[in-house]
């Protein structure tokens, strides 16, 4: 599948917001209801680091395949090229940062 170079039109979150963004880096915070999800995807070039602000966030990944629980102030990074799908881990809303970079940053989708 084709790298997007914005991928908001393709997954409904309750909120999103920028916090920085320079060429390679930036860093966004998302917010997703018990219900919503960040598709499965990958980076050619940039690393996501995530870090948990409030509620819980689970992380699938392939190749390996893995499942990454996260709660408030954890972190957990996927390498670029790393399939991965973001879904909340609780019954309440979940907001996290991530960290991207260093790189230009694309998002392929994936099925």
């Amino acid at each position: 599948m084709e790298a997007l170079k914005d991928a908001s039109h393709l997954y409904e979150v309750e909120r999103r917001a920028t916090h920085a963004e320079r060429p390679g880096f930036r860093i966004n915070e998302i917010q997703i209801s018990p219900k919503q999800k960040v598709p499965w995807h990958c980076h050619n070039n940039v690393q996501d680091a995530f870090y948990v602000l409030h509620g819980k966030i689970r992380i699938f990944l392939r190749d390996p395949k893995e499942e990454v629980r996260l709660g408030p102030g954890e972190t957990f990074s996927v390498r670029p090229k790393r399939p991965h799908l973001v879904i909340n881990g609780g019954d309440a809303s979940a907001t996290f940062l991530v960290l991207q970079g260093i790189g230009e940053y694309d998002f392929v989708p994936l099925t």
